[in-house]
């Protein structure tokens, strides 16, 4: 669906282009040589701007320095390396083997297996559990009603068993066969015919009334006993088979009492021994059939299993600080490597490959051969000026001019992260860089920068743990992808956590992937996780915090400064509503024109939202110079009769605009509006002025008079605030016309810059100016809605009722 309106959008664009041209015939640019010599100069420095070699050269060079760091003292016999001859041992020697002793500690730290204890309230809650589960085995019993239900003298107990556990159908006929004083004609169940028979018996003795009362007995036991049965399935929640039910049911009370017993004995005597986590339910089954084995020996033994089996959880967790101790004691019982020769021994003999042991004590006997590696330096700075050089072809790919302090910074930052890394330190500081760049720049060079360096540190290998440098990355990439969108204090700060988040997840996972004890993750590499983690965060909270130092001195703007900037009540905003009102309400149209053409071409919105703000402030130094601030009053101009003097004064808003920006410390970026958005445009008010009064008094006329000093519009933002700027009065001029007649008075306005040579060097494209052009009629359409006619009567004083 976003593709299908991009592509209607296009085509919209494409229809208005064809449209433009139709009415309007392309200009050429006009030639170079007919600019004004001063406008030359000007356009000639912006476009030849070139960086200093001197700054590439010095970057290249420090950063090969620090990322060859490893080069400069670097053994020529090292580990893996060939014997060009064989070395013997000049006297006895004892060396620890200080990197094998590292490798053999961090082994048997993550190696470590967890100390586990009791959870407390844990067994707590899974005896309760049992207790619950056994009250209402209780009341279901109780429920059902005690047994016997009849004397055993006039019915035995197994005949009372079958008679109330008997279904429906089998009881009428049970009661049929009585009534008709027949036998059972089936001798497959003895439990029925003796039933039968004792009941037979008991009529043949008592009376009636004796016999029938027994019946109803019997009939209110069944009804006990049928709502117990449906009690087992409504409140428990295990499975029991039919036998199972019915002897819970048939059990009598001392036997039920014993059972309890067992089931609370065995309970808390594997709960003691304790049930951790991910056991597996055979061995668990197990272990509860081992304790049924040395206590119980009856038919009972399957329902405790499966009541147990039902309530008993994992109650062992994990105990930290014995974990940790034990981690500490098992890497201190690490012995250290020793490595031992004796005077005239063979250390390695020539065309042996050389081994770690064997370069201990070539190293400690100096025998290694130390020296500067050229190879590798030189390979360091050819990686280096590669990467400097993708990195200038990136920037000059994705067109984003940048100065000569903006390199120095980049350069700066770069050597952060390799530094960390030679002086060991395994919290690298990328995260700083891809907040940083993404805030000053844009998210793109961010994500260039820190994956050039994170390969460049990877070289480097001085300290630092692969897991540390792929999590680091991980963690700058999301501050840079993230940091150029955020706009305020607060959202940065969450992004600090969603880095130190990034951070500790990536290094949990890269560490728990080698470790020898998966359950030791929770104690020793979690901790390393989180600690990691934390890093991010303060790494964040460091970039936070140096932000406004480096904005103010490399003179950079991020969306919170722009934002900032923005705000009516910075004194200099609030100075032009006070002294010049009109040309206030000016620039806020005019900032509203600007602002939806610049979301319209994906522009910079902050920055020209805030350099249309300020690109006028110079007009306070003489409102009344302009028509916007007089209020209907006598026009200044009409007084003075100069056209020559009248132009300085309109000239004069841009250079005292420039000392007002320099002094209340404006960023250049917002300072470029104040001349780019005049260019070097004629004043042709009073150039026309003047032409008519030199037809008189022969004065020469030299049009660079009448001309703004420029520069002309530097970037896209600077030519849109031109185009608003002079389309903003046409627009209020405006009344009771129609969208197609303002449109056409834009266009003449565009032409007229364009054919100037006032865009050239702006980066504005000739099929974006009636995009532009469509931009400020809809806004124009906005601001002069029309509004429903009040009937005369509603203008008049309320008058209330008597």
């Amino acid at each position: 669906m976003d593709r299908f309106n991009l592509l209607i959008q296009k085509l919209k664009q494409i229809n208005l282009l064809l449209s433009w041209l139709k009415e309007t015939k392309q200009p050429s640019f006009p030639p170079y040589s007919s600019i004004d010599p001063l406008k030359q100069t000007k356009l000639a420095y912006h476009i030849k701007k070139t960086h200093s070699p001197l700054i590439l050269i010095t970057t290249i060079a420090t950063l090969t320095s620090v990322v060859g760091y490893r080069f400069y003292n670097q053994p020529k016999l090292a580990v893996d390396t060939i014997a060009t001859e064989t070395i013997i041992a000049p006297t006895d020697g004892k060396f620890e083997d200080k990197q094998t002793t590292e490798e053999k500690r961090k082994e048997a730290k993550t190696g470590v297996v967890p100390v586990l204890k009791i959870d407390q309230e844990m067994t707590a809650q899974i005896e309760v559990n049992l207790s619950n589960f056994i009250n209402q085995i209780d009341q279901i019993r109780e429920n059902t009603g005690v047994m016997p239900f009849l004397k055993r003298s006039i019915i035995s107990l197994d005949s009372q068993h079958y008679l109330r556990a008997c279904n429906e159908q089998e009881w009428k006929n049970f009661k049929k066969l009585i009534e008709e004083n027949k036998s059972p004609l089936s001798q497959d169940n003895p439990k029925a015919i003796q039933a039968f028979s004792e009941l037979k018996n008991y009529q043949k003795k008592g009376s009636k009334f004796e016999f029938e009362t027994i019946l109803t007995q019997i009939e209110l036991a069944r009804q006990r006993y049928q709502q117990g049965w449906d009690q087992f399935a409504k409140d428990l929640s295990i499975e029991l088979t039919l036998e199972e039910k019915t002897l819970l049911l048939s059990l009598n009370d001392p036997a039920w009492i014993e059972t309890q017993t067992h089931i609370f004995e065995i309970a808390r005597g594997i709960l003691t021994q304790g049930i951790p986590k991910g056991l597996p339910k055979n061995q668990l089954e197990a272990t509860i059939n081992l304790y049924l084995h040395w206590r119980v020996d009856s038919e009972i033994t399957p329902i405790i299993q499966k009541f147990l089996l039902t309530t008993l959880q994992p109650n062992l967790v994990e105990n930290p600080e014995e974990t940790k101790a034990r981690a500490e004691k098992a890497m201190e019982e690490v012995e250290p490597v020793i490595v031992m020769v004796k005077q005239g021994e063979t250390i390695v003999k020539g065309g042996e490959t050389i081994t770690q042991s064997q370069f201990v004590l070539l190293d400690s006997f100096n025998l290694s051969r130390r020296s500067v590696n050229w190879k590798g330096l030189i390979i360091s700075g050819l990686m280096v000026t590669g990467s400097v050089g993708v990195f200038c072809l990136f920037l000059r790919k994705i067109h984003r001019p940048l100065r000569l302090r903006d390199y120095i910074l980049l350069g700066l930052l770069s050597l952060a992260p390799p530094l960390t890394a030679i002086t060991k330190i395994p919290y690298t500081p990328l995260p700083v860089i891809g907040f940083l760049v993404s805030s000053f720049y844009n998210p793109a060079i961010a994500i260039a920068q820190v994956t050039i360096l994170t390969g460049l540190v990877s070289w480097t290998t001085a300290g630092m743990g692969w897991e540390y440098l792929i999590a680091g990355s991980v963690g700058s990439i999301v501050a840079g992808a993230i940091a150029a969108r955020l706009r305020s204090r607060e959202e940065l700060a969450f992004l600090g956590m969603g880095v130190g988040l990034a951070q500790g997840g990536t290094h949990l996972i890269l560490n728990l992937i080698p470790s020898a004890a998966v359950e030791s993750i929770w104690t020793v590499v979690l901790m390393e996780a989180g600690i990691y983690g934390l890093s991010g965060v303060a790494w964040c909270i460091l970039a936070l915090g140096i932000s406004p130092y480096l904005e103010k001195l490399f003179d950079l703007i991020t969306p919170i400064r722009l934002a900032e900037l923005c705000n009516p009540n910075r004194p200099l905003l609030k100075r032009l509503a006070t002294e010049a009102p009109g040309t206030f309400q000016h620039t806020l149209f005019v900032a509203s024109l600007a602002e939806a053409a610049a979301r319209e071409l994906y522009c910079n919105v902050e920055l020209i939202r805030a350099g249309t703000l300020y690109h006028d402030i110079g007009k306070m130094h003489d409102p009344l110079g302009f028509i916007e601030n007089q209020m209907g009053g006598p026009n200044k101009h009409d007084q003075i009769a100069d056209p020559w003097v009248s132009a300085q004064i309109i000239k004069k808003h841009v250079t005292q605009g420039i000392v007002m920006a320099k002094k209340c410390g404006l960023p250049k970026a917002i300072r470029d509006f104040i001349p780019e958005h005049q260019g070097t445009l004629l004043i042709s008010y009073f150039y026309f002025k003047a032409r008519e009064r030199s037809d008189h008094d022969r004065r020469a006329i030299v049009e660079s008079d009448f001309r703004y000093d420029g520069p002309i519009p530097q970037s896209r933002e600077t030519g849109i605030l031109m185009l608003a700027d002079g389309s903003e009065a046409a627009l209020r001029s405006m009344k009771d016309v129609t969208a197609d007649q303002a449109l056409n008075t834009l266009k003449k306005i565009f032409k007229a810059r364009w054919q100037d040579g006032q865009l050239i060097a702006s980066g504005l494209k000739w099929e974006e100016l009636p995009i532009i052009a469509n931009v400020f009629v809809r806004v124009w359409q906005q601001f002069n809605h029309q509004r429903i006619a009040y009937p005369k009567a509603a203008l008049e004083p309320f008058k209330p009722p008597l």
